[in-house]
């Protein structure tokens, strides 16, 4: 059973993806507990397993063996469209790339979460501001993302994911393409959103980002090979 005060908990967890005949472990037996409000880092090098474990806490996708918890709830018996509800109202992704639509303005950007929860436009319209203007100066939100700087797409991308409130923030390489400065930038937002009592789960290369978070989980061959509480 999990336990009750872990916002994420994964219990030895396995996950194999098949190629044609050919089958590639990404995860091989792993657990981690996530306490509400922690920050925790994801280290290991590329191919231990990093991003896998991130989608499993995530939600986006389902182990092979053993099972993963989001509140207390499995989600290996949610339907698809219960985790993509469970997702949209509870978690926030961040990835490296920004995913941002380059034809629509940062605002119309972070509304879009908005959209699919069936938020009203006025309301919608209200919120995306209210969390651009912390990212953003204010001559910037009608712009299109290939007008905004690298760290100020990646700032949007963090407003977008904060949109429906959720309590998990899932972040994949959030500065993998950032130079140093906008990368502080980014790391200073998401320790804000620790300090407000978001769960942050973040995946980096970057040692120094660690200096930001809680506990560092690092990985190698699909396994934990060590946890560090700061």
């Amino acid at each position: 059973m999990p336990t009750a005060e872990y916002v994420v908990e994964v219990k030895d967890v396995w996950k194999k993806y098949i190629i044609g005949k050919v089958e590639y472990p990404a995860l091989n037996g792993v657990s981690l507990s996530v306490n509400k409000g922690e920050f925790i880092a994801i280290m290991g090098p590329s191919g231990s397993g990093k991003t896998t474990l991130l989608n499993i806490a995530g939600a986006l996708d389902r182990p092979t063996k053993g099972e993963a918890f989001i509140d207390g709830t499995p989600i290996s018996r949610m339907s698809d469209d219960m985790l993509a509800e469970l997702r949209n109202k509870k978690i926030g992704f961040v990835f490296q790339t920004f995913n941002l639509i380059n034809y629509m303005s940062a605002i119309e950007n972070v509304e879009l979460p908005m959209i699919v929860a069936g938020v009203p436009y006025k309301q919608r319209r209200e919120r995306a501001l209210q969390l651009l203007e912390k990212f953003l100066p204010r001559s910037s939100i009608n712009k299109k993302p290939l007008e905004l700087s690298g760290g100020e797409q990646q700032r949007v991308a963090i407003a977008r994911a904060l949109a429906n409130n959720p309590s998990i923030v899932i972040a994949d390489e959030p500065t993998g393409n950032l130079d140093s400065k906008s990368a502080g930038v980014v790391m200073d937002a998401f320790k804000e959103l620790r300090d407000e009592g978001k769960t942050v789960i973040m995946a980096t290369h970057n040692p120094e980002n660690t200096r930001y978070c809680d506990k560092i989980v690092k990985m190698k061959d699909g396994k934990i090979i060590e946890v560090i509480v700061k």
